[in-house]
């Protein structure tokens, strides 16, 4: 039986960290943050780290709470609090796909993403893109999240490790809804 109350999702960008945190908040019954929307300001503005670790605190008052996203800044906040750690380690062609069709996606429908941002083309394809984070940050990913999460500092963590959507899908079917 899954009994967490305060759940981070981490993974590569790209690998669902978002919509595997929205399904189980429906599941669960539990309040879903995205880190993203506390980080990015309109026209992309990075918020300063300060206000950032702030928000997050805020965020984290309640006793129960899912949260997704990779920021090292607020890592240290989120993690002390939770009691499990869901790490969604797909292969790199399984994120790209998806990236790419969310992208696509994202940048056709003209999707507001948080605080008025809008993925487009011209950011799709310049240094700052998605894609290549995605593929500049996967193999690191997958390095420090094993020698991360078996600090002491983290030692309380119950780590659901997932390496494929199949996987993933399996182990969300036995969550009660």
């Amino acid at each position: 039986m899954f009994h967490s109350q305060r759940i981070s999702v981490i993974g590569t960008s790209g690998c669902g960290k978002t919509t595997l945190a929205r399904q189980l908040c429906q599941r669960l019954a539990i309040p879903h943050i995205e880190l993203d929307a506390l980080h990015w300001e309109t026209n992309w503005t990075e918020v300063p780290t300060d206000i950032f670790r702030q928000r997050v605190e805020q965020s984290l008052q309640r006793d129960r709470w899912i949260i997704d996203g990779n920021y090292s800044q607020v890592r240290d906040i989120i993690w002390s609090r939770a009691d499990t750690a869901i790490w969604l380690d797909y292969s790199l062609l399984v994120i790209m796909t998806r990236l790419l069709r969310r992208t696509w996606r994202r940048v056709v429908q003209h999707e507001e993403l948080w605080n008025g941002n809008h993925e487009t083309w011209t950011l799709t394809f310049s240094r700052d893109s998605i894609l290549l984070w995605a593929l500049q940050t996967y193999k690191k990913r997958r390095q420090e999240y094993p020698i991360l999460l078996t600090q002491s500092a983290y030692a309380h963590l119950n780590l659901v490790h997932l390496k494929s959507p199949r996987e993933t899908y399996s182990w969300l079917s036995t969550l009660a809804t």
